[in-house]
């Protein structure tokens, strides 16, 4: 009797928790998903040249061992994307989990280890691409692993797509998928990197779902005037023209608006902040405490300042090649984040009045991501994420964020895919180390990546298992 009651808790604890339905050891898992970040971290794909087809061969070989189907498609043989799919019953549309194997270049003097060794040590995974993105390749491959081998009964395809190009180059991947094989990747709902969860006191205090990114749009401001000796001062020096424009377009306070995304954001964080901070969230929109909350936000904590507006940030000044002569021309780059509605023209105009001088040339860069609309906040998908993560992480609070930064979501999101990042949660400490993604000895905490993939496979699980 004793024996039959602990089954009927268990039961009814799976119904209520989809991972109880599966007797996983995550111990035994989670080394298994840390081998494969590791095997795929010791492929360098980084880009340029990228060579991720050398990462395909691997997931290839893993599939080809775990008797899962999957379709390779290449618009350059070097830099191929793969696409693995778990069948469902049909009756929902797909989901997609979706990770970029390629990565971006390193500086290897300026790390203490060898960034494509997949090093362990002190409980972390040392390497370019730990955090983006090959840990969402490994957790991905390891989700559609465990389904293939329970033999898992879904509504939906569960879809798995590793693809190349994210980092600059997305002609090779996500561009030529949607463009012309968006059957093979189309889905409901994606999950894919972009999400930010904090570890405060060894709890989980908040886990950050992207829903929406600021579109990239970079400008480079030239300046020309009248070349000549360094000796002899001119009034059209390019170097002083330039240097003029950038300190204005530095200095721009462009206007505060907030999104769905960002409102429920501040919102919610608000819920858990001390009161100082909350009024402060609260009031985001407020015009008459507008300037000095957001000179808050840019000395306390600029994310806050940048998910409020359209920013510019002056990244490169190139002038002159020799110090007694004045150049005749002189350039500067200026990394505009627009915010998702953003009027790309009517900003351009704008930023002309701002800096003020017609012998500035405002040159746009070529628009490799699309302006896409914002993931919904009440979508089938959001309220699992949330539901998942406030049974795992007991009194976290959710919060949905637009990343200041840009992953090949947009695309997705563009051609009408509900698109959600999310990400193994770290500590303050962790987030302010320099071992970011992008920087060096870049790491993820083994344990915080293994929690991240049981994340993933509950939400998958809630999300696609036939009830």
């Amino acid at each position: 009797m004793r024996r039959i009651t602990i089954l009927l808790i268990c039961l009814l604890a799976g119904n209520a928790f989809g991972q109880q339905s599966y007797l996983i050891d995550w111990e035994k898992t989670g080394e298994e998903a840390i081998g494969h970040l590791v095997d795929l971290i010791r492929i360098d794909t980084s880009n340029p040249p990228g060579n991720e087809t050398l990462a395909v061969d691997y997931l290839k070989g893993v599939l080809d061992g775990e008797n899962i189907d999957y379709e390779i498609y290449a618009l350059d043989p070097e830099r191929a994307n793969i696409v693995a799919r778990i069948k469902g019953n049909g009756s929902k549309r797909p989901i997609m989990i979706m990770g970029h194997t390629d990565v971006v270049g390193v500086q290897r003097d300026k790390w203490y280890a060898d960034p494509f060794s997949g090093m362990r040590d002190g409980g972390f995974v040392y390497g370019r691409g730990a955090l983006d993105d090959k840990d969402s390749v490994a957790a991905g491959l390891m989700i559609v692993k465990l389904l293939n081998r329970f033999g898992v009964a879904l509504d939906r395809d569960v879809i798995f797509l590793a693809e190349s190009g994210e980092e600059g180059t997305p002609e090779v991947g996500i561009n030529f998928l949607v463009e012309h094989h968006l059957d093979a990747i189309n889905a409901e709902f994606v999950l894919a990197e972009g999400g930010n969860s904090v570890i405060e006191d060894g709890k989980v205090k908040t886990v950050g779902i992207e829903t929406t990114e600021k579109m990239p749009r970079r400008v480079t401001l030239v300046a020309r005037g009248r070349p000549g000796h360094g000796s002899i001062p001119v009034i059209d020096n390019a170097v002083a023209i330039l240097a003029q424009a950038v300190a204005r377009a530095g200095a721009w306070q462009t206007e505060v608006r907030l999104n769905d995304t960002t409102r429920t954001y501040f919102q919610r964080l608000a819920e858990i902040s001390a009161p100082q901070d909350a009024y402060r969230y609260l009031n985001v929109e407020n015009e008459e405490l507008s300037d000095e909350i957001q000179q808050h936000f840019l000395e306390d904590n600029p994310y806050h300042y940048s998910i409020s507006r359209t920013s510019v940030v002056p990244t490169v000044v190139d002038a002159g090649f020799r110090r007694n002569v004045v150049p005749s021309e002189a350039r500067a780059i200026l990394d505009i984040r627009m915010l998702p509605d953003e009027n790309v023209d009517e900003f351009y105009e704008k930023l002309a009045e701002v800096i003020d001088d017609a012998r500035i040339e405002i040159v746009p860069e070529h628009i490799y991501r699309p302006a896409a609309p914002p993931s919904d906040v009440d979508s089938e998908m959001f309220r699992i994420l949330e539901d998942v993560a406030q049974r795992m992480y007991a009194g976290t609070a959710v919060l949905p964020v637009m990343s200041t930064g840009a992953t090949d979501m947009a695309q997705v999101r563009a051609v009408g895919m509900q698109a959600y990042g999310i990400a193994a949660a770290r500590t303050l400490e962790e987030y302010n180390s320099g071992y970011g993604a992008h920087g060096d000895n870049e790491r993820i905490a083994e344990a915080d990546f293994v929690s991240f993939v049981e994340y993933l496979w509950n939400v998958v699980l809630e999300s696609a298992a036939t009830k």
